[in-house]
């Protein structure tokens, strides 16, 4: 039985259900403050699937707090940035962390379990407000079958938001599949800058916010948006004094991902980079950095023992441990995903490589309609990031690119001038309907990060009836 048939059979909508749905889950146009109102409590049930979704769901949990006239409590699942802000998971965040088409079919069933599990508690919990974070491959069947289920009991469909617009300009057909969204999504908070109108010339509400990652400069907050350099500067001296190394000592800052299935594809790759480069920079340090998932914590200690240069661990769950050692790394190698964004911030040169199931990698070879797999080249339509994808992501010409970018100053300083122009991209907007009414928002006007220019499109955006 083929996969899309497993689902079908097991969690398929009947469609004249979902045609019922689109006739009566509006019952009204109020927001989400309005509607929570008369309980006096606005109800957030929030789902994020990864390392990445749990920073940027912690940070709108911390938004909706700051800017609700009501008290909020949440439910849901997530991972330890969203606990901090009191998020109880339902189950451990690592158990829904899956990525790629073979790479699920191992845990299908796990999958079932988790999403019924999911969907129960947000029959519970009866929320107001229900957000989910990227993961699409667990978020849209999750909002959809919740949707059908609020309909087969009789019950209200809360708002849903989807944070993170799914990559539809990057394959065959993908705007066509955006109006499916309409079934199940009200909103969805686009992280591009083209995102928004695309879906909006879909049917599908939308807002762009800016990248979340711009939220991981500190300086950034009470700053004019025009004051703002979105720029990562950690101190390099205090993390060779804190390891023990000299300042001649040359560091490769190595990110292999946050999912414990591309760690364990990506890790031994890098590992024989590591080996190859030893030849030409024999004093080598790998600065690895641990993405805050005890599965990954677990195998990368492990597999350390086995390196062949020097290692220091950089504990993903320590900022400031992180940009001290961008600061002292001269490029760094990471996997495909949103840490290519953090070495813009940073202006560190770097290689992206990315590796997949080779059904996987056929499939996006197939689907694909764009060259580029890494965000700055995407949205500068230029390699300028060089990219090892797929059969091509080899140790031997992983250490090539990492030997180029190292001693190649002009390489290095191409990255950083680029990296210029994609944060002027990815800003958030400085004047929205979220950031336009200070009196509302009861914040500072300096305060419009991506995180709360889309708390406050969760609190006001207003569901229209159908």
């Amino acid at each position: 039985m083929g996969f899309r048939r497993i689902w079908n059979v097991n969690w398929g909508v009947n469609m004249k259900l979902m045609r019922k749905m689109r006739r009566t889950f509006s019952v009204s146009s109020q927001s989400a403050v309005d509607f929570a109102s008369k309980d006096g409590e606005l109800r957030v049930f929030i789902v994020a699937g990864e390392v990445s979704g749990d920073t940027i769901g912690s940070r709108v949990m911390g938004s909706l707090i700051k800017l609700s006239p009501l008290p909020v409590r949440f439910a849901g699942v997530g991972g330890k940035m969203m606990s901090k802000q009191g998020l109880n998971p339902l189950f451990p965040m690592e158990d829904i962390a899956v990525m790629g088409i073979w790479e699920l079919l191992p845990y299908l069933n796990q999958f079932r379990v988790r999403l019924k599990q999911t969907i129960e508690a947000a029959l519970s919990f009866k929320p107001h407000v229900v957000l989910t974070v990227d993961a699409k491959g667990f978020s849209f069947r999750f909002l959809k079958h919740l949707r059908a289920a609020c309909v087969q009991h009789g019950m209200v469909s809360p708002l849903h938001f989807h944070y993170v617009s799914p990559s539809f300009w990057a394959w065959k057909g993908g705007e066509a599949r955006l109006k499916g969204l309409l079934h199940f999504v009200d909103h969805v908070l686009c992280i591009l800058p083209f995102e928004a109108e695309v879906c909006r010339s879909n049917g599908v509400a939308a807002t762009f916010v800016g990248h979340p990652t711009l939220e991981d400069i500190p300086e950034c907050q009470g700053k004019d948006a025009t004051e703002r350099r979105y720029r990562i500067e950690g101190n390099a001296e205090a993390f060779l004094t804190g390891y023990g190394m000299s300042s001649g000592s040359p560091v490769i800052s190595l990110l292999p991902g946050s999912r414990l299935q591309e760690v364990t594809r990506m890790f031994p790759i890098f590992s024989k980079t590591l080996e190859q480069l030893k030849g030409s920079f024999p004093n080598l340090v790998a600065a690895v950095h641990v993405a805050p998932n005890q599965h990954v914590e677990d195998y990368i200690s492990k597999a350390v023992r086995k390196w062949p240069s020097s290692v220091v661990l950089v504990s993903g769950g320590s900022h400031q441990m992180k940009y001290d050692s961008f600061s002292a790394s001269s490029v760094a190698l990471c996997t495909s995903g949103t840490v290519a964004m953090e070495m813009q911030l940073a202006r560190l040169p770097c290689v992206v490589a990315y590796r997949a199931h080779l059904l996987t990698e056929w499939f996006i070879r197939y689907k694909a309609i764009i060259p580029y797999i890494s965000l700055p080249n995407i949205l500068l339509n230029s390699a300028v990031i060089p990219e090892a994808l797929f059969q091509e992501c080899t140790p031997s010409k992983l250490a090539s690119l990492l030997k180029d970018l190292i001693l190649d100053d002009n390489l290095r300083e191409k990255q950083i001038i680029a990296a210029e122009k994609v944060i002027k991209l990815l800003r958030p907007p400085e004047i929205s309907f979220g950031c336009s009414t200070r009196v509302e928002m009861s914040v500072p006007f300096s305060d419009c990060t991506p995180s709360m220019v889309a708390a406050y499109a969760v609190l006001y955006y207003q569901r229209k009836l159908e």
